[in-house]
Order: C-alpha cells, then structure tokens, then sequence
C-alpha cells in the first residue's frame, strides 16, 4: 500500500464515523471539498459506493461499514502503540542496553544503575561486558562505556569518571631481589607482564610522560594476558611488574600488597567516558541514566 493510500482511508474513516464530513474536515484540519475528493478516490479505486452523501447525514452503505470493520480494529492498535511510545517519552521506562568494560562496569555504572532501577521500577538495565568495542547502532545497544580518549570523534561522549594515569607496580616480594626502575628505559631490563589488546590483538605499548615529552617502551616478559584481574594477580604473585590505570592498581598501592614505581613519568588521561550516537529522541529512562552517570 501507497503512503497516499494509507491517508486516503484514514480520511475515509473519520468521514464514517463522524457521519460528517465538516467535523471530519475539522479534525483533519483538511477542506470539506478535499474529504469529499478523497473519499471519491477511494470508492472509484475500489468500485463500490462506500457513503450515501445527503444534505443532513452522511452514511455508511454496507461496503462503508465493512470497511470500517476492517478499517477500525488496525487503526485503534496503531493509535495505542503510538500513545505507549508517548508515555515512553513521559515517564521513565523501557530497557536501556549497554556495553562496557567489567572495571567500568563493576565501579562505576552498576552502582548508578542499581540507584535507577531502585527508584523506578519499569526501568530495566540490560550490561554486555565485552572489551571490544562494538557497533553500537548494529548490535541495538544504547550506548557504551570506554576511556575517553579511545571513543570515536563522531560519538556523543559523557565523562563519567575522573582522569586517570597509568601506574607500573610490582610485589614487595619482587623488589626484594629486584631493584625499582629509575627510569621508563630500565624496563627492558625487567620481567614485565604484557597485556594484549582486545581491539586490535597487539601487545599494548607501555606509555609514559615527563615535562610534557612523550616516551613509549615496548617491554618484555613471561607472561600475556588480554585479561586485566589476571594481570593483577600475575603482579601479587610476583611474576613481574604491570602497567595499569591506576584506578585498578591505586587500592593494592595503599593496602601494601603492590608497590608503585616511576610514578614522576606518568601523565593524567581522560577517565571513563559514557559514549552514545545521537542527542535526538532520548528516552526519559536514557536521561536518568546519563544524568545519575555525569561526573560532577
């Protein structure tokens, strides 16, 4: 069916049960002369009268009224869908899907979530814990949860966490026989624990900074891993020296069980950020979300 057609039967319709066609005009914010030319149409596209037309009334034959039978069940479920996506829009609702990290995910956005979902109950979370980063619009996600300066510039970004630098630390137990680095190039020299990108399946390239010049050491070591607790717990075990964000490392740091290192070297980033494609038409239950996430 034709989107002229569709609009024809819709006039039709309210023409039928208005019984006139000044208030169905009215309704439709179109001219009596125009109804009557699409009802017109309609009965010679179709070949068969659908209203009796008199000066007072305007009546249904019995096609008219079959029509309408058919006509009026469609109608009334696409205006009801229509009113539920409204309400969507009024009230806090619905699912919200979001991948992201599991650090992210464990310190930052399940405790706004839980916070959400306690305070209105039609509000569902849907969390994908996935390092890759995906196709938020091809895999029907919301949005998505990443550092700051990995998302793409075409993204609506959110911060949702403060800065963060990059720690290397190692056991005490390993400092014990090993002497700490003096400086980043040192650690070539040392049992370094690599992590191996999820995105792109290099090995990451440890970063560092000083009086604003950049240096980057490809390090070496026993162990690889492209999963970030095991790195951690490769680290307390002393099988060598990890390079993380120090939100990861920081809590270890102060409770003794790791010992940081070069820490003159490290530059702050962008912390965790919220990222989304598009402002247009966000849910109210979206808002909340972004809202209840905002770094302030």
């Amino acid at each position: 069916m034709k989107r002229d057609e569709l609009g024809d039967l819709i006039a039709f319709l309210t023409v039928a049960e208005e019984r006139s066609f000044t208030r169905a005009a009215a309704q439709l914010g179109t001219s009596q002369s125009s109804l009557s030319h699409t009802v017109r149409r309609i009965e010679e596209r179709m070949g068969v009268r659908l209203l009796t037309r008199t000066t007072r009334n305007v009546v249904p034959t019995e096609a008219g009224e079959q029509l309408m039978e058919t006509l009026r069940p469609a109608f009334n479920d696409i205006r009801s869908r229509i009113d539920a996506l409204s309400a969507m829009r009024q009230s806090p609702g619905g699912t919200i899907r979001i991948t992201s990290s599991r650090h992210a995910a464990e310190t930052i956005l399940m405790p706004a979530a839980k916070r959400l979902m306690a305070e209105y109950r039609d509000v569902n979370i849907e969390i994908s814990i996935d390092q890759r980063f995906v196709d938020l619009v091809a895999e029907r996600y919301d949005a998505g949860v990443r550092l700051g300066e990995s998302i793409e510039k075409d993204m609506i970004a959110v911060a949702i966490g403060p800065e963060l630098r990059m720690m290397v630390a190692g056991s005490p137990g390993y400092f014990e026989r090993t002497p700490k680095p003096q400086t980043p190039h040192d650690l070539t020299q040392y049992n370094c624990i690599n992590l191996r990108l999820p995105t792109l399946g290099g090995l990451y390239t440890w970063e560092f900074e000083r009086d604003g010049r950049p240096l980057n050491v490809r390090v070496t070591g026993q162990f690889i891993c492209n999963d970030v607790p095991m790195i951690i717990d490769a680290a307390l075990d002393g099988l060598g020296l990890a390079c993380l964000p120090d939100d990861h490392l920081g809590p270890l740091v102060d409770k003794g069980r790791l010992v940081p290192v070069l820490q003159d070297w490290s530059a702050p980033f962008p912390g965790y950020h919220l990222y989304y494609p598009s402002r247009r038409l966000a849910s109210p239950a979206f808002a909340l979300l972004v809202d209840a996430l905002r770094l302030r």
